[in-house]
């Protein structure tokens, strides 16, 4: 990536234009910097796809928004930059009472674990879920919904440090997989039984053994691939370990409408304000330092969100 001058953006007739306020960084970043498979760009371009900001300009089409609201959004490629141009139909207003840095930091991850835990799987109290990587952006948010909605909360991450970002939103199970065989903790923890579903951003290293975690007819719920992309599958395999169900979500799915994207926008922000929800700034960065955060993120080595400020 290279930090370069360009003109600011004209809004076509149904976009904003927005003065940038913070850009979120995520591994879906990384993933189409890199060109992965299913992640394919046309170079060059403007990375980042959630953040929030001041509204500076309105497209002659738009009539819901005035110039000088907050608003947050996802899914809008350019957002690494002081000004971008943005679909209205992707815009959500901010609420009084939430910063416009809260409200950037749980856009894209906040609507991830929205719908990863009242959609994909939706949680029912006393169904029991794996976390992989609980103390991250989206894991951290994933585990106190997941509590919210009565579900138990078995936790996985890799140093002290995450531990204890995990423990302070109420989870009691915290596994570090970086030094202990997690299927063996689950087995132990459950009794034998195995846990309802498995939400799994890690990918490669953690599929295997998160299959054997599940009870008979749970779900396998894998959401990303932070350490690699889960190789070809046998799916005669989901018969054998006890008729289980796997999916592969991804959040365009899940905001499919104007209605259902702003709902679940306004159900996160009333979590926020009601104090249910924690929202971790893992690190703040300046705009020029963008290669940096991505080495960051992908080190593993951070925890909550990642923000740029331009």
């Amino acid at each position: 990536m290279r930090y370069v001058d360009g003109e600011i953006p004209s809004p076509s007739p149904t976009q904003v234009l927005i003065k940038v306020a913070v850009a979120g960084v995520n591994f879906i970043d990384i993933y189409q910097r890199k060109g992965l498979s299913g992640y394919n760009m046309t170079f060059p371009y403007t990375p980042g796809l959630d953040g929030a900001g001041i509204i500076e300009e309105l497209g002659s089409e738009v009539k819901d928004f005035k110039k000088g609201q907050r608003v947050v959004w996802v899914s809008a490629l350019g957002s690494y930059a002081e000004y971008t141009s943005v679909a209205a139909d992707k815009l959500v207003l901010i609420p009084d009472g939430i910063d416009i840095e809260t409200s950037g930091a749980v856009a894209l991850q906040g609507i991830t674990a929205h719908y990863l835990s009242h959609s994909t799987y939706p949680i029912k109290p006393g169904d029991v879920a794996l976390i992989h990587a609980a103390a991250g952006g989206t894991g951290r948010l994933l585990a106190q919904m997941v509590r919210h909605l009565g579900g138990e909360v078995l936790a996985t991450t890799s140093s002290d440090a995450k531990v204890q970002a995990i423990k302070e939103v109420g989870v009691k199970h915290v596994i570090r997989y970086d030094k202990e065989d997690f299927l063996a903790q689950v087995k132990e923890i459950t009794g034998g039984k195995g846990v309802d579903v498995v939400y799994d951003g890690v990918g490669a290293k953690t599929f295997d053994q998160s299959l054997q975690c599940l009870k008979p007819r749970g779900m396998m719920v894998l959401f990303g691939a932070a350490s690699g992309a889960v190789p070809p599958f046998e799916l005669q395999r989901l018969n054998t370990s006890g008729s289980l169900f796997i999916t592969r979500p991804t959040v365009a799915n899940y905001i499919a409408t104007k209605e259902e994207y702003r709902q679940r926008c306004e159900s996160i922000f009333a979590m926020i304000a009601e104090n249910k929800l924690d929202v971790r700034i893992g690190k703040r960065y300046a705009l020029r330092d963008a290669a940096q955060s991505h080495d960051d993120l992908f080190s593993g080595q951070t925890t909550g969100k990642l923000l740029l400020i331009p």
